[in-house]
């Protein structure tokens, strides 16, 4: 009888947890959920990985829907050549890099000094920095653009870099605001007795506040650098022509390519260097590379840094 309960507590142990920790049940529709959300996100990226390395036949055959009747490696090296690939991925890290750099120092010594000092008006410039976050950037794109013209920095990284060092880079109010509350929960006792020490306000914000808000200073990176590597309205407007990132040439990328390999006959050869949509899918490919590396490099860092942001936040 006692063999018979325990076996039963067991199972009920085994189907539906104990004490807090999940049972069988409930690992079992967690994961159901998490696989099914994930392939949300998974399926547009893998249907077009399989359709890039597909040949106009395949494409045009209803028949073949995920692996391709002959694998079709060229499309990669058309796309390279239409997107400039090396040119193209070396402007990328540069846009991607310097403006997000400036950004995040400027953003933690922002909102380090909303933290940590009392000043005139400080109200007021949290009220206008919640306003900037909430303003749509392409309204202020017009009025940036007459100063940036004026200022004779258009055509140049410049026109990134120093709106990133003055707080008003992309979408940066959100990273001031980030620093903001990490600083905020920085205990006072650290800094009085560092000051007690001897030590001055950049000491104080290299040696405490810095070390103890690493989370945000990644989530802040990576954020930025993806935003300044995806945008491409502001660079096209600003850059003119002479910065050329992968996500610029790919918004050109159908009229590159058709001047590029159209034989100007007419026939299935010509159609296929024509109009393969199997090479585009292989410069979005391309395009998007370099930031699934970076996440798959970075993701156990990201993580980690999103949990700890999580929790200060609070």
């Amino acid at each position: 009888m006692m063999e018979k309960q325990f076996k039963k507590k067991s199972l009920k142990k085994f189907l539906f947890g104990h004490r807090g920790e999940a049972g069988f049940i409930g690992k079992f529709f967690m994961y159901l959920l998490l696989i099914g959300i994930s392939f949300i996100f998974l399926y547009p990226i893998l249907k077009m990985l399989s359709r890039s390395f597909m040949g106009l036949e395949d494409l045009m055959d209803p028949s073949v829907i995920w692996i391709p009747t002959k694998f079709i490696f060229k499309n990669y090296v058309k796309a390279a050549e239409v997107l400039n690939f090396w040119k193209s991925l070396g402007d990328s890290l540069k846009v991607g890099i310097w403006p997000t750099l400036a950004a995040v120092v400027s953003s933690s010594l922002i909102g380090y000094g909303f933290a940590h000092f009392e000043f005139p008006l400080k109200k007021m410039w949290m009220a206008i920095l919640i306003v900037v976050f909430l303003l749509p950037t392409m309204l202020m794109s017009i009025p940036t653009y007459v100063i940036f013209s004026k200022l004779n920095i258009l055509g140049s990284l410049k026109s990134y870099i120093y709106p990133a060092l003055t707080g008003f880079g992309l979408r940066q109010s959100v990273f001031i605001l980030i620093f903001y509350q990490f600083f905020k929960v920085i205990p006072k006792e650290l800094s009085e007795s560092a000051e007690m020490d001897g030590a001055s306000e950049l000491g104080i914000f290299l040696r405490i506040a810095v070390p103890m808000s690493i989370p945000a200073f990644i989530i802040c990176t990576l954020y930025s650098f993806v935003w300044y590597w995806n945008e491409t309205i502001l660079a096209t407007t600003y850059f003119k022509g002479v910065i050329t990132t992968l996500q610029m040439a790919l918004s050109s990328f159908e009229y590159t390519y058709s001047h590029s390999f159209s034989t100007g006959s007419i026939g299935i050869g010509a159609a296929a260097e024509s109009f393969n949509q199997g090479v585009l899918f292989a410069g979005t490919i391309l395009t998007i590379l370099p930031l699934l590396l970076l996440y798959a490099f970075t993701q156990k860092w990201f993580v980690e840094s999103a949990d700890r942001s999580g929790i200060a936040g609070e």
